[in-house]
């Protein structure tokens, strides 16, 4: 029988407990090894170093899920697309489209707001390569269970990338949410609906905002910016299927 979270459980209560986490020995050394290492742009920062909470509005209506924390990015700062280029591109996005109150991420601490919007990831720790193994997205399955079930106004899902789409679908049916069949494929800008109890649910996709897709025009700022350009609108639709039509 899986373990219950109490029912005083708190998004500050997961932060910490994602942060203690030692379910992945491999991730851990990776972790504190880039901590020690550093890049050299970056010697006089003392590493976050471990594993990295989401963060954003409790009341957000709208969750991203991206990949994992990067090496020189969430892993440095402790804090979701936050000092790369990955995480400047994403908040550009979500400035220009009204869910962050800055176009730019640099520190934990720099003042950034999200409103209606929250953070998170499949992985909660920088992985070599950025590639966690199988396993390893398994064992951190249950923090992003956790956080669906502490963010009950979610009505809009944006999964950044292949491996956050599929994490958050398996994530989906182990929480209720009712997955479609066929189960819904990939693609940037593709849309799904799901149902969660009396609630509905939209899937949007979008290619994950890394530099190796920014650089090669894979993903450009106009792309990114429609896709939360529909998360917005979905929010005022009265129903899903409406926002789909």
């Amino acid at each position: 029988m899986k373990a219950r979270r109490p029912p005083q459980w708190t998004l500050d209560a997961q932060a910490t407990a994602v942060t203690a986490c030692r379910k992945c020995p491999r991730l851990i050394a990776h972790c504190r090894a880039i901590a020690r290492v550093r890049r050299r742009a970056y010697l006089d920062w003392e590493y976050w170093g471990r594993p990295v909470p989401g963060f954003g509005d409790p009341a957000a209506r709208v969750l991203v899920v991206g990949l994992a924390p990067g090496a020189h990015g969430a892993n440095r700062t402790g804090r979701m697309f936050t000092g790369d280029g990955a995480g400047a591109t994403l908040m550009g996005a979500l400035y220009r489209t009204g869910f962050a109150s800055q176009p730019s991420s640099l520190t934990r601490d720099d003042g950034l707001v999200l409103t209606d919007l929250f953070l998170t990831a499949a992985v909660r720790c920088a992985p070599p390569d950025n590639k966690p193994s199988p396993d390893e997205v398994v064992r951190c399955r249950p923090f992003l269970a956790t956080e669906l079930r502490l963010l009950p106004r979610v009505q809009v899902v944006v999964a950044l990338g292949g491996l956050a789409h599929e994490a958050f679908l398996r994530t989906a049916r182990e929480v209720g949410i009712v997955v479609p069949v066929p189960v819904p494929a990939f693609a940037h800008a593709a849309a799904a609906r799901l149902v969660w109890g009396d609630r509905e649910i939209l899937l949007l996709d979008a290619y994950h905002p890394s530099r190796q897709n920014t650089q090669t025009g894979r993903l450009t700022a106009v792309m990114l910016d429609a896709v939360f350009q529909r998360a917005r609108i979905s929010l005022d639709a009265p129903t899903v299927q409406a926002a789909l039509s």
